[in-house]
């Protein structure tokens, strides 16, 4: 039976799984539409895919900096070992962040330098997709601890796991931004959107199995989580139901060919949230693999009792702004849609 400081324990790590995979789902589809910019052809195009996200794109960011704190606040070691191992990727990121931020609100303003803004955009995406990506490599082959301090290199994230997983997740990303774009627009660019989707939905595909080949081989104990029996039975419908979503959206795609249906996207969300799982199934209860767990990570029980209760207030108000902002500008979107069809 689990007592009640391992249940707060749970708590706080599943608070952080969650803003994690919000923010991953949610930033996932525009930084993916970032990247796809430069394949869009000319100010009109561009500008259709920049207004598609504007009224959403900032405050999907609002779920890392949850992630983070929580992770912070609540699993201080687990900090202290994870950040050291991958500071130049975080470093990325975050400029990468920033330049796409300036530049969304520059190329509308400073039209002189739209092109300009335009790469920044663009190239911001890309630096700040990689290095998500490369931080969950790292996280994902292990990193390794001595008496409770990250005993690695600087340059443990340039192994070719971790950027393997930076190409990965920049495909994933652009297939999230793409199924977006087949859904929230329209015309030539909707049917572009659903050219880009099966390319890079192959490419997910390829990324997948090579990680779901390689981690096992690269830990015995992940290894064993998913080939030993009785484990593997009940770990068998995550593979059958990746492979069911996958011909989800290859169906959704063709069969929509007017566009304006959310499906895709929401399959492609679905693989997501899978990979996802897949990955927790693999490493639980290690905050970071292989060594240290999330109890062992955790915060003292006084330090737990004192910020649960921001916690739970604090979350359902995010989920709920999160929810209300895309409620809102959703049905704008569609009714400002519907009245120019008419028109």
């Amino acid at each position: 039976m689990i007592d009640v400081e391992s249940a707060i324990t749970l708590f706080m790590a599943a608070t952080v799984a969650l803003a994690v995979g919000v923010y991953v789902v949610l930033d996932g589809f525009d930084l993916g539409l970032g990247m796809l910019f430069i394949a869009a052809s000319g100010d009109s195009e561009r500008d259709q895919m920049m207004n598609s996200i504007e009224p959403f794109w900032d405050g999907n960011e609002t779920w890392l900096v949850l992630g983070g704190a929580v992770l912070l606040a609540m699993f201080p070691l687990a900090f202290s070992i994870i950040l050291p191992a991958v500071y130049l990727p975080v470093i990325a990121m975050l400029l990468g962040l920033i330049f796409r931020g300036v530049a969304f609100e520059f190329r509308f303003k400073h039209q002189p330098r739209k092109r300009l803004w335009d790469l920044a955009f663009a190239g911001g995406s890309l630096v700040a997709t990689f290095a998500q990506g490369v931080v969950l490599g790292t996280f994902l082959q292990g990193i390794p601890v001595n008496q409770g301090r990250y005993a690695g290199s600087g340059w443990d994230w340039t192994s070719p796991f971790s950027l393997m997983t930076g190409a990965a997740l920049v495909v994933g990303y652009s297939l999230l931004g793409a199924a977006w774009l087949f859904w929230r627009t329209r015309g030539e660019l909707q049917r572009k959107a659903g050219t880009w989707a099966p390319k890079l939905l192959a490419g997910l595909v390829l990324a997948i199995v090579m990680v779901s080949i390689w981690t096992p081989i690269m830990s015995e104990s992940i290894a064993r989580r998913w080939f030993t029996f009785p484990d593997a039975l009940a770990f068998a419908p995550v593979p059958l139901l990746t492979a069911l979503l996958v011909w989800g959206v290859l169906r959704t795609l063709s069969s929509s060919s007017t566009g304006g249906s959310p499906w895709p996207f929401v399959c492609t969300i679905g693989l997501f949230l899978l990979c996802y799982a897949g990955m927790a199934i693999s490493i639980f209860p290690m905050l970071p693999p292989p060594s240290v767990t999330l109890f062992d990570a955790a915060a003292t029980p006084a330090s737990q009792h004192f910020l649960i209760p921001g916690l739970v207030l604090l979350v359902p108000i995010i989920l709920w702004r999160t929810w209300l902002n895309y409620r809102i500008f959703s049905l704008r979107s569609e009714s400002a849609t519907s009245h120019d069809i008419d028109g």
